[in-house]
């Protein structure tokens, strides 16, 4: 997969605008319908409220499309009004305040505008949090415990770190390659750390070490009023349980996060598995059978998925496949042992090659090796939350098989298909109302993905999404999901605050009640005050 970051921090129009066929910034129907009812003294009003290192853009800027159009271009068309690029939580809480007095909605968009749904776009005053980059450290005073798996020693809650809400996943590698020092975050490097932790934080070692959120000790939030509060156990503990998988854009606009780090020495197991998918019947049996085998073990960290790409037929057909990756903390002859059921499986050639991939390495070099991004350019995705009663089964492994190699293609080399996070561990000794994340007795994420080109004829984005329905309905032909993963938002989801929050949605709106009681903070799938 391709890292987009530079492409779409491109100063200027350039290949990205073009690309989605939008016009240039000083075009006057371009900018007009950008730009709203807010007179040219409301927006100076603005600009003049901002500290020095804020910068506003309106749509007759040069920079404006780059920090205008969000990595998922499906929802390339929803161009902002303005865009304030934060600085500080001042800067962020000025933006919140004149947004309030001249009518329009604000949302806070941390990384690259990844989110499936286009939550993370508006029309009305856009947030780029990308200038809030810190990352400070503080090493435990004393009192951190140590232990050792296999050949790896970990120093468990061996200090704090504080990140700026414009820290992605990839800010983080370079001080895990460095010094050593781990937060559980996922695996696209552009991805912003605050979507993350505020919707759970699945990744390659929340069995060890929990989701992301479980390792927030607290997070600054400005709220709708403007004013700039301390969420965590000790203050605001309401609004510290909501922002642990209640979702951004919620309750306010969260400035800054601290987590607890954990510090590696040593190396750990990794494994990256490929068939065809003749193979698709046993290995997804056999890998589930392990998912539930090592529920308990926080060791074990696995991703199962099916998928294809390509625009014709006979290349979709070719190029389809079944796959596993993972990490764990232990040593390599251990890591084989668990996987030897599925290292039994397949051709002489891809038993070969699997067996090949089981090694020892880094935890630096792990991050790098697990790490993929999002689909780029145009996607969409149906999730969903299996326990171990709803594994799934041959027949619906089966029918899965069958409607993948009829995916309609596309221009974009992402593809299509399904993947499964297998949960456990630390994850699922968490109560389920002790934050809020719900999903916490369950064995998978799973996410049923499609995606498309800029380039792709709109009839192609349309098969892509029927395809998508289909898919997702003949695997769940005799029940549908009842949970659903917030991270993954579906916008057609109707029982979404049941699939996403469960019994805590009630929990969630009291929240809301009281740290928003107007509802400023709003979208399609936002928590609701009553």
């Amino acid at each position: 997969m391709i890292d987009r970051r530079n492409v779409l921090r491109a100063g200027a129009l350039g290949s990205v605008g073009a690309a989605l066929g939008l016009q240039a910034p000083g075009s006057t129907a371009a900018a007009a319908e950008a730009a709203g009812p807010v007179d040219a003294r409301d927006w100076k009003r603005l600009a003049d409220a901002l500290s020095p290192g804020a910068t506003l853009y309106r749509p007759y800027s040069s920079e404006y499309v780059s920090l205008a159009v969000p990595f998922n271009h499906r929802y390339a068309g929803i161009l902002p009004a303005g865009i304030v690029a934060c600085a500080t939580a001042g800067d962020v809480s000025a933006a919140i305040c004149w947004a309030r007095s001249v009518g329009l909605p604000v949302v806070p968009r941390s990384g690259l505008g990844h989110n499936y749904a286009g939550y993370s776009t508006t029309r009305g005053l856009l947030l780029n949090m990308a200038r809030m980059k810190s990352i400070v450290s503080t090493p435990a005073p004393g009192g951190a415990h140590s232990r050792v798996y296999g050949p790896m020693k970990v120093v468990h809650d061996a200090g704090t770190v504080t990140v700026g809400a414009g820290v992605t996943n990839g800010d983080l590698h370079p001080m895990l390659e460095d010094h050593g020092m781990f937060v559980p975050t996922g695996r696209c490097p552009s991805v912003g750390v605050a979507g993350l932790v505020l919707g759970g934080g699945i990744g390659f070692s929340d069995k060890m070490f929990g989701l992301t959120c479980d390792r927030l000790v607290s997070t600054t939030v400005v709220l709708a009023d403007g004013r700039v509060v301390e969420a965590g156990k000790d203050t605001h503990p309401d609004l510290f349980w909501a922002c642990r998988g209640g979702a951004g854009n919620n309750f306010g606009v969260n400035t800054s996060f601290t987590f607890q780090y954990e510090q590696f020495e040593g190396t750990v197991g990794f494994y990256q598995l490929r068939w065809s998918l003749d193979s698709v019947l046993p290995v997804v049996a056999a890998a589930q059978h392990i998912a539930q085998a090592t529920v308990g073990d926080r060791r074990f960290h696995l991703r199962l998925g099916i998928g294809t790409n390509g625009t014709t037929r006979t290349q979709i057909r070719a190029n389809a496949n079944v796959n596993a990756i993972g990490q764990f903390y232990g040593t390599v002859q251990e890591l084989r042992a668990i996987l030897a059921p599925l290292l039994r499986i397949g051709t002489s050639e891809e038993r070969a090659s699997n067996r090949a991939s089981v090694r020892q390495v880094t935890p630096g070099e792990a991050s790098e090796l697990l790490s993929a991004t999002t689909p780029i350019e145009r996607f969409a995705t149906k999730s969903a939350i299996l326990d171990a009663r709803s594994v799934l089964t041959d027949r619906q492994v089966g029918a899965a098989a069958e409607r993948l190699l009829e995916w309609p293609g596309s221009g974009n080399e992402d593809g299509a298909g399904f993947a499964m996070f297998a949960l456990g561990g630390e994850i699922n000794q968490v109560p389920p109302n002790a934050t809020a994340f719900v999903h916490r007795d369950d064995l998978f994420v799973f996410a049923a993905e499609t995606s498309w080109a800029d380039s792709d004829l709109p009839s192609v984005a349309e098969a892509n999404l029927h395809w998508l329905r289909q898919f997702y309905d003949d695997i769940f032909a005799e029940k549908s999901p009842e949970q659903a993963y917030q991270n993954f938002p579906d916008p057609t989801l109707e029982n979404w605050r049941e699939a996403y929050y469960g019994s805590n949605y009630p929990r969630l709106v009291h929240v809301k009640r009281k740290y928003d009681p107007t509802g400023f903070f709003d979208y399609a799938q936002a928590i609701g005050t009553n």
